[in-house]
């Protein structure tokens, strides 16, 4: 089979590769197409892409393409791992909130939509110009924001898109490290909506184990979190990382002013992962992407490839339409639950009824990405203004409105509508 790869180029492609190495009996890929705007970039991945998979004994064969139609034709499916505006957007979507004291992160609150007034044109256009030569392949979006990205791709009729991110197999592997198992015997009641989900029941073998988990090893689980263990266990229940970013909003802010933001790190991370890739002696992947981020998405990405391809009804944790899985949401929104995969697409599986705490918020946030994808695919300062308004992390007019002309300043030269 073909894999295609748009962004290519970027640092992650490497843990990609990792995974068909490791994963060749899941997923048999004769060729994977790296397909990317820079050129420099992209034939740096190439060389290491080649080297891994010689070193690993993989037959793949690896070819190159900045023209986006060439990668897709013939491709079975196509993941896309973007960034648009590179490292240098990122920092400022993390540092322009912090001057309105609000949160100062890449895929939530004021940040988060600046990125997907970026992003979401770029994939609509992307999603039709791969349709226009491959209407049959699958289409997995890692690009963040992952909901509000996959909601743009399926309203606008785009139906093999799957939403895909790795915070539930960080989860299901850390739990099953603390339990001293093996990760496949462990299934998560994960449920939410992107980078705002919580892990309700854990269950070993089928039985739910989760009261003791937190009961005895509470303060191994809560560190993944970001939030003290006694919260935590007062919860009943694990929130993802994101989650910690609204619990304790004023505390991070004050830090990241004070600290400075993960931007920074991961731009300095970027650099040293380049000079290790250019380094023709280097075939296996560096220790240090660990640290980029994004743990085990090789793993979830390939495993769901798989689904995909081979129809094996397995579960996964995906980036879905709710349709009634979560009555109290529109059927349109894209939620983040457990999914049964067939060689037709994932559809949610059943949901218990969320408590107020958690569906509170995740009505909320879904009410935000509405008025988010209205101002990514419309344009215009009152559609960004609303939007803002609408973040539970924002909410309140003046600081919203500064915000949205910090936004709007900055992103111009990515929104035709700002020119």
């Amino acid at each position: 089979m073909k894999l295609t790869i748009i962004g290519g180029g970027s640092t992650y492609t490497p843990e990609i590769v990792d995974g068909l190495i490791r994963l060749r009996d899941r997923l048999e890929v004769t060729e994977l197409a790296l397909q990317d705007v820079s050129d420099d970039r992209l034939g740096l991945l190439a060389g290491m892409s080649r080297r891994m998979l010689s070193a690993g004994g993989h037959p793949a064969t690896v070819t190159t393409h900045t023209d986006l139609g060439g990668a897709a034709e013939g491709a079975d499916i196509v993941l896309v791992q973007l960034r648009v505006g590179g490292q240098a957007a990122r920092l400022r979507d993390e540092t322009l909130p912090l001057r309105c004291d609000c949160l100062g992160q890449e895929t939530t609150g004021a940040g988060g939509l600046a990125k997907a007034l970026r992003t979401v044109p770029v994939m609509l256009d992307i999603a039709e110009r791969v349709r226009a030569v491959n209407p049959t392949a699958w289409l997995i979006d890692f690009t963040n924001p992952v909901g509000i990205v996959t909601r743009a791709l399926l309203e606008a009729g785009h139906r093999r898109v799957v939403g895909l991110c790795s915070a539930a197999a960080v989860f299901q592997r850390h739990f099953a490290e603390v339990l001293g198992v093996a990760p496949d015997r462990i299934a998560l009641d994960h449920v939410g909506l992107n980078h705002l989900t919580w892990e309700r029941r854990v269950l070993l073998d089928g039985t739910d184990v989760l009261p003791r988990l937190l009961a005895e090893h509470g303060h191994r689980v809560a560190p993944a979190t970001g939030l003290p263990a006694d919260l935590v266990r007062r919860l009943g229940s694990v929130p993802s990382y994101y989650l910690h970013y609204y619990y304790s909003h004023d505390e991070v802010v004050v830090r990241q002013q004070k600290d400075g933001v993960r931007a920074q790190e991961v731009m300095e991370i970027e650099d040293e992962l380049l000079d290790r890739y250019a380094d023709e002696r280097v075939n296996t992947k560096p220790e240090l992407l660990t640290r980029r981020g994004g743990a085990f998405y090789a793993d979830a990405a390939l495993d769901l490839m798989a689904s995909l391809r081979h129809g094996d009804h397995r579960t996964h944790v995906v980036n879905v339409r709710n349709g009634t899985t979560l009555p109290f949401l529109p059927a349109d929104a894209v939620i983040e639950v457990p999914a049964t995969v067939t060689a037709d697409g994932a559809v949610a599986q059943p949901v218990e009824p969320l408590e107020p705490l958690i569906a509170g918020l995740v009505a909320h946030v879904t009410a935000y990405e509405h008025l988010a994808l209205d101002a990514a695919v419309h344009g215009g300062r009152d559609r960004v203004f609303r939007a803002l308004l609408a973040h539970p992390l924002i909410g309140q007019h003046a600081v919203a409105d500064r915000l949205t002309d910090l936004i709007v300043a900055a992103n111009r030269d990515h929104l035709p509508w700002a020119a």
